[in-house]
Parts: C-alpha cells; sequence; structure tokens
C-alpha cells in the first residue's frame, strides 16, 4: 500500500498535526486518504494512545473502509478497528479507529462534549458538504477551542474536490497539504444533448450496450434514483439475457447489505459487472474492476422550502465538479472511458461546486442539535456557510409546536420532552410520534408509521396512498405482489431497533391499540401542520400550513373529511403539491388526545350566502377551522372593526354614493391637491378613496351600529358623515372655492363637473357671448375647462382660453354651425353679442 500516492505527504501531514490542531488534505480519488491515513496516523506520538474517528458520508462507505482498514491490519473487523453506522456496530474495548457515520459523531458530541478518549476527528469526503459534516465540524471546533485542553482534540478535513482555501481559514489558518492522484488516462466521450423530459432509460442502455462491445472491462452507471436503477435494469437484463457473461448489479443505500457487497466486490472470472448506482458511488467506494463510466448526469436531492414547509425530492444536473469525480472513477487501475449523457456546452454551463446540504434541507434537525448544545444563534459557531435564517426560524417554530423547545426572554430552550426527542436518532417529527406514542400504549404502532414515513416506501408502482395498506404488511407480506421485500425488511429493523430505545411502560395506554384509527392520530402528532380537511368543491385538500393538496389519481381516502399527509410532492409555484402518502384521521381524537394542537379565536365576519354578519367561536387547527359554534352577544367595538373589514373587502360602493355626493368629495380633494402643488400643507382632509378606506374606523364605524345586513348599508347618512370630516369653516370656502355651479352671463346656473381633471363647464356657445374671461375657481387658482356646447349639447370647441377661441376658431365654428343650426344666432362679432338661452336672443 505504500505505493499510493498519499503515502509521499504522510509524514508531512504527521508533522502538521504535531504543530497545529487542525489540517487539510486535499487528495484526488484513488490517492488513498481513506485507507492509509487513519493507519500511519494510529501511532503519532501526539495522538497518545486515543481513538481516531473516521466520519464518512454513507453507511456503505463507512463499512467498507472499516473493513479495508481491519484486512491491512489483518484483523477482523471490530478489533483494532470497528465501525458504527445506524443498526449496526461493530467495535469493541480494542478499537482504536472507528469508521462512523456524521450522524454518530453528533451524538458522541451532545452524549459528551469533551470527546473524551478521542484524539483525532477525520472528516472524510468533507466536499459533499452534508449537514451533519457542517454540524460536525462546528461543534468539535467548539470542543477544541473551550472544552479540551489537555490533550487536545485535532481535526483533520479530507476531500478530493474542496476549497481547501477556505476550510483552512475557518480552522485558524490550518496547514494545507496536497496529494498527487494515481489517475490513469480518462477518454470523455460527450454523447448530445438529451430532450426535456426525455426519459433517460433508452439512452442508457443504449449507451451501456454499446460500451459493452467496444470497451472491455466492467461498467458503473450513474443514474439520479432508485426508480430509474430499476426501470434500466430491467431492460438491461431483457437485451443480454443469453449474455451470461456480463453481471447486472444496482447499487444504492438502502439495498441489503449481501447485495450491496455484491456490487462492489470484483466480477466473477470470465464475467463483467455493469453496476447501476447513485450518487453513493460517486466517492469514497472502491467498485473493483470499472473501466467504463457511463454517467447521466443527474443527481436527486431533497431541497426544503421555506414558504410552503415542505421538503421535496429534486432531479437536477450534477455539478462539474462532481462529473469529474465520477469519470474518474473509470480510470482507478488502467485507462478508461466515461461516457457523458449530455453535451460539451451544456457541460460549461454546469455549476462547478454542488450547493452544500445547509442551504437546501429542512432545518428541523439542526435547530434541534443547536438548542441541545446551548446555542441560541447559529453565528456563535464556526461555518463555512451560515444556516438560512428562514430555515432555521421555521424549524425552530415547529419544534415549539411539537413540544420540544420553549420561548423566554433569554430565548429558546430545550424542554424536557425536547430532549427525549433528541437522544432519538431520527428526525424531530418523528421522536415526537415514537415518544407520544410510546406514553399511550402505542410504541409498536408508532415505530412502525415512523419507519414507513421515514424510508422509501414499501410500495413499489402503484398509485394507493393509503398508510394502513402499508402498516399491513408488517404482519402480512406476502398479501401484496407490488411489495419492496427489502424496504420491508429495513422498515422492519429500524421499528425493532426503536423499540428498543423507548421506555416499556406506557403512563397512559389507549382501549383497542391495535385500531386503525390511531395511525393517523399518531402521524398528527409528528405532521400537525399537514393535517389536512377536505375542501367542499371535490378532491382537494387545504392543509393546516395553509398549502393545497390534492392526489394525482382517485384514492379510496377521498371519502375522508381529514388525513394527515406523511409525504407530498412538487413544486412551490403548482397550486396543489401532491398527496403521495396519508391516513385518515379521526377528528373526535384530536381534542381529547393533541388538544394542544387546537387554538381558539372569536371571529366575526360576514357570511356572503346571507349577507350577514356572524359571530362564531371557532377552534382553529393551523390554518384549518376544526369546530364552529355561534356567538349570541357581540362586542359592538369588535362588530364594527368587522363590518369595515366587509367595506375594505367589497368597496366604498358598498355605501349609498350618490353623484352630488362624489363631486362633493372630489372638490375637497381638488383643493387639497391645489394647497400642496404649493409646496405647502392643506387644512383641507384626504378622503380619496385609498385614503377613506384606511381610515373606516375613524369616520365609518360610529354609524355603524344598526347595520346587521348587507341591505343596511343602504340606510346610512352618508352626506351627513362624510360632512363631518370637514370641520368649519371648511364647509363655506367649499362653496366660496370650489362652487357646485358658476353664473354664466345669460344668469343659468351651470354645474360644474369635477370628476374631470381639469374640472369642466359643459355651457351652450351662445350663452358665453359677450364674455372674454375663462371662469377661474379657487381664488383664481384654477380654471375651468369650457366645453362650448352646439344647440345638440355635443361640445364644439374645448377650451380654457375663452377670449383667444373668439378671436381664433370662432370663424370656422361659426360657418359650419350655420349650416347646420340656420335659426340660431351665430353672430359676426361675439364679443359685442348679447348671450342667449334662446335660438335668438329676443327683440328689444
Amino acid at each position: 500500500m505504500t505505493d499510493l500516492p498519499v503515502a509521499s505527504v504522510l509524514d508531512e501531514l504527521d508533522q502538521a498535526l504535531a504543530s497545529h490542531p487542525c489540517a487539510v488534505l486535499q487528495a484526488p480519488p484513488g490517492a488513498g486518504k481513506t485507507t492509509l491515513v487513519p493507519l500511519a496516523l494510529l501511532n503519532s506520538a501526539w495522538l497518545a494512545g486515543q481513538k481516531i474517528i473516521l466520519l464518512e458520508p454513507r453507511r456503505l462507505a463507512a463499512r467498507a473502509a472499516a473493513e479495508r482498514l481491519a484486512q491491512l491490519l489483518g484483523e477482523p473487523v471490530g478489533q483494532r478497528v470497528g465501525y458504527r453506522i445506524r443498526l449496526e456496530s461493530r467495535v469493541s474495548s480494542a478499537t482504536r479507529i472507528e469508521v462512523v457515520t456524521e450522524g454518530i459523531l453528533q451524538r458522541l458530541l451532545q452524549d459528551d462534549p469533551e470527546l473524551p478518549g478521542i484524539g483525532l476527528v477525520i472528516f472524510d469526503e468533507f466536499h459533499e458538504r452534508s449537514l451533519d459534516a457542517d454540524l460536525g465540524l462546528a461543534l468539535c471546533r467548539q470542543t477544541q477551542q473551550y472544552l479540551r485542553d489537555d490533550p487536545p482534540l485535532r481535526l483533520l478535513v479530507m476531500s478530493a474536490t474542496l476549497d481547501a482555501q477556505a476550510v483552512s481559514q475557518l480552522l485558524d489558518n490550518a496547514p494545507m497539504i496536497s496529494s498527487q492522484g494515481r489517475q490513469y488516462p480518462v477518454d470523455v466521450r460527450y454523447k448530445g444533448t438529451a430532450e426535456p423530459r426525455q426519459p433517460i432509460e433508452p439512452r442508457v442502455v443504449q449507451t451501456a450496450l454499446q460500451a459493452l462491445a467496444d470497451e472491455g472491462g466492467s461498467q458503473l452507471i450513474f443514474l439520479p434514483g432508485m426508480a430509474e436503477i430499476r426501470r434500466v435494469e430491467t431492460q438491461l437484463e431483457a437485451q443480454l439475457m443469453h449474455h451470461k457473461d456480463v453481471l447486472v448489479t444496482p447499487l444504492y443505500g438502502e439495498l441489503d447489505l449481501a447485495a450491496q457487497r455484491l456490487a462492489i466486490s470484483p466480477a466473477p472470472p470470465g464475467q463483467r459487472k455493469i453496476v447501476l448506482a447513485t450518487s453513493i458511488a460517486q466517492t469514497s467506494l472502491t467498485i473493483e474492476g470499472i473501466r467504463v463510466v457511463i454517467d447521466a448526469g443527474l443527481i436527486r436531492q431533497p431541497s426544503f422550502d421555506p414558504v410552503s414547509g415542505l421538503t421535496r425530492l429534486q432531479t437536477r444536473r450534477v455539478s462539474q465538479a462532481a462529473a469529474e469525480q465520477r469519470a474518474g472513477r473509470a480510470g482507478r487501475l488502467e485507462p478508461g472511458v466515461c461516457y457523458r449523457l449530455w453535451s460539451a456546452s451544456q457541460q460549461e454551463q454546469m455549476a462547478a461546486q454542488d450547493q452544500p446540504e445547509m442551504l437546501q434541507a429542512d432545518l428541523a434537525p439542526l435547530a434541534l442539535q443547536l438548542a441541545q448544545w446551548g446555542i441560541q444563534k447559529a453565528s456563535e459557531l464556526s461555518w463555512l456557510d451560515q444556516p438560512p435564517t428562514a430555515a432555521l426560524a421555521q424549524g425552530r417554530e415547529l419544534l415549539e409546536i411539537l413540544g420540544a423547545l420553549r420561548r423566554d426572554d433569554a430565548g429558546w430552550r430545550l424542554t424536557e420532552h425536547g430532549m427525549a426527542m433528541a437522544a432519538l436518532p431520527m428526525h424531530p417529527r418523528l421522536a415526537h410520534m415514537l415518544l407520544r406514542g410510546q406514553a399511550m400504549g402505542l410504541g409498536l404502532l408508532a415505530c412502525r408509521l415512523a419507519a414507513i414515513a421515514g424510508e422509501r416506501d414499501l410500495l413499489r408502482g402503484v398509485q394507493d396512498a393509503d398508510v394502513a395498506r402499508r402498516m399491513a404488511l408488517f404482519d402480512q407480506p406476502r398479501a401484496d405482489g407490488s411489495l419492496d421485500r427489502g424496504a420491508l425488511q429495513r422498515a422492519r429493523q429500524l421499528a425493532g431497533q426503536w423499540q428498543r430505545l423507548l421506555e416499556k411502560t406506557a403512563v397512559n395506554p389507549v382501549d383497542n391499540p391495535e385500531h386503525e384509527r390511531w395511525q393517523g392520530l399518531l402521524l398528527a402528532m409528528a405532521y400537525p401542520d399537514r393535517i389536512a380537511q377536505r375542501r367542499a368543491e371535490g378532491g382537494e385538500y387545504r392543509l393546516a400550513n395553509g398549502r393545497s393538496a390534492a392526489f394525482a389519481e382517485a384514492d379510496a381516502l377521498q371519502k375522508h373529511e381529514w388525513l394527515v399527509i406523511s409525504a407530498l410532492g412538487g413544486h412551490a409555484a403548482q397550486r396543489n403539491v401532491r398527496i403521495f402518502m396519508a391516513a385518515a384521521l379521526d377528528a373526535s381524537l384530536v381534542t381529547g388526545h393533541v388538544p394542544e394542537l387546537l387554538t381558539q379565536k372569536d371571529t366575526l365576519d360576514w357570511d356572503a350566502r346571507s349577507e350577514s354578519l356572524i359571530a362564531e367561536r371557532q377552534q382553529r387547527l393551523g390554518a384549518l377551522i376544526f369546530s364552529r359554534r355561534a356567538l349570541p352577544e357581540m362586542d359592538p367595538d369588535a362588530r364594527n372593526r368587522a363590518l369595515c373589514e366587509v367595506v375594505r373587502r367589497q368597496g366604498l360602493n358598498l355605501l349609498p354614493w350618490t353623484p352630488a355626493l362624489r363631486q362633493w368629495q372630489a372638490r375637497v380633494i381638488l383643493l387639497r391637491q391645489l394647497d400642496l402643488n404649493q409646496g405647502g400643507s392643506s387644512d383641507w382632509p384626504d378622503i380619496s378613496d385609498a385614503a377613506l378606506l384606511d381610515t373606516l374606523e375613524a369616520w365609518l364605524a360610529p354609524y355603524l351600529g344598526k347595520v346587521r345586513r348587507l341591505a343596511h348599508f343602504a340606510n346610512l347618512d352618508l352626506p351627513s358623515i362624510l360632512a363631518g370630516l370637514l370641520p368649519w369653516p371648511l364647509p363655506r370656502q367649499l362653496d366660496e372655492q370650489a362652487p357646485s355651479h358658476w353664473t354664466v352671463p345669460t344668469g343659468s346656473q351651470i354645474r360644474i363637473d369635477y370628476s374631470e381633471t381639469p374640472p369642466v363647464l359643459a355651457v351652450r356657445l351662445q350663452e358665453m357671448f359677450g364674455s372674454t374671461d375663462t371662469p377661474r375657481i379657487a381664488q383664481n387658482r384654477q380654471s375651468l375647462q369650457l366645453h362650448l356646447l352646439s344647440p345638440a349639447q355635443r361640445p364644439v370647441q374645448i377650451t380654457q382660453d375663452l377670449a383667444g377661441f373668439w378671436q381664433g376658431s370662432y370663424a370656422e365654428v361659426k360657418k359650419d354651425m350655420k349650416g347646420r343650426y340656420p335659426k340660431h344666432y351665430w353672430p359676426d362679432d361675439p364679443l359685442q353679442a348679447e348671450p342667449t338661452r334662446r335660438a335668438k336672443p329676443r327683440k328689444s
């Protein structure tokens, strides 16, 4: 093993850790860092006989690394080298190197923050930037800086593709050591651009068959998820039915151990393998005999949306760094070939690095870990990327609903229930359900539900979303042909492990604990924000968090008014997210067993059907109305406020406006605007529609005592109500500065139209003979716009310059009008003519 490239920097690494508490090792895939570094540092003087913790991002990688390290020492796993992963542990008192998954490190830190007996923590494949790895490093830094003096705790961050400079700065400018890789040339071949939404499986199968014919060695095919792996596996086996020398093996995290070992072990003599893998095979693992890589270029990752509160699996393009790592798997042992199912131009458009999980994950588990650690603000810890504020706040709000956190003047505090939740190795939602379920005597049921909700679906290729059907499989697995037996085996293992972690006594056992109705109640404890009520209009459901959801196809669960949805999918932009898995909820159980989910609110609201105000006392479950009853008495102030909201929603036209009242409003608005245009303030109040709507409680509410129904608004004395907005002497000034009518030369009182800007005086042309002054109002600040009318009451001239009209275009108007209306008076000199209301002036 000394010929592996990383061997050349082991002494340098040893010296760096002897002089500094942290170090960063950058080494390409195949350099041997996972295999050689822990063994090389095991007997270092600075380690002083303490243990080494080696973190791996996945269970499969942790187990494989431990087995390889133990093999190099000539020992079985569990002696000097052991491992701990979920559901499995192989350690002993002799163990000096313990390979663990990242979540295990957090448990070690929370159990004893000083990490006694541990001298070095190695973060392997840190470039994957999992949430657990980021948190583990931040907590280890606090332990290192504040809790461990002698012997000190040392940290080593290792990666193939990593911004080593950023990590070094985070670790107080830790020494950076770089190792060369042992990488044979890889011929990268781009296979063109896939059409949008085109299934990838046919192209993958075609490329695999071509590679079998053109190239020797085994293949590693990267696919985004299990569904694609199964489809490609089925199609390849059909094509290779008569090729006994080719073995097709899937590889993903939820596979049973035997299938995983088959995938990573060398092909039997005389055979070649095609390994169908998710990104689990991208790093850490060495798969024997691989010479050809086929990369679909996709990865499926969970992404949390703080707006909807939902986590969805999203399929997206891999980053350039990930694509390089995948290609490198073909050059571990000899020159290889990588087929990329995208174009070279698409390669240039791909992101340089994968986005850290911290920036796209549900942060409720992180919020619980921080509270257990005693952290109020995430900024108290050192991070490469700070946790997003919105997602962390949403996580804390969920924990508060679950009873894990409470807020006081000093900030967030972990409750006793929260401490018990933090001790369980699962999402806080499921931990809460298990603890509450156990107290009710429903521990077994809760453990099974947690295994169903927290792991992959037990059923394949079915549209049935009912949790009850999946629960029945625990006891009758042969009754369903769509059963995923591997998933069921894993769910049983998890349920059994979680049962062993729970207290054995129930505090308040329920009757008939085997009844199916308890399933919905337990899931409601885990997913209170996803309790859903059927809408009256059909198969859609409204969730307690305000979102809408629907089944993709007709489902038997639609007969139930209340559901609890444990699995959702879709996009935040969609009107409805899709219901993948749910359980019926017996609403009568909520008040008796989870009353803390309900809040009481007295409401006054407008009923559109009866067009009346309804007073209710509502029990609400988030955004849902759980129950309601009428209130006989209404608080007058609250009732008036509610009526004001009705006016706001329906608009001011709900009130009995008249044309004269709208003109009055426009007159006041004009005088106010003229004051403001001069750069000063105004005594005239703002009575625009927008201002009136904003201040309904001030001017309208006192007059709503007799309003009970929509029709009653018509009885309001709106002119008197609005007149009260003008203090004395503004009413008199209004008539002086913005009169409702104007006296023209004939003596006629003509109404001014203030709805126009500027205000309009529409008058017959003959009534203005002899006048040269354009009428002006508001202390001569505003001229009226004259609409000079024909005998048919149509404008023949619109002007604000009456004198100019007489001297200018009047002659043309006269010629036209004289021809149309010869019986009317059209003098040659309008300034000397007598104004008249008649066709011609009276003879003197």
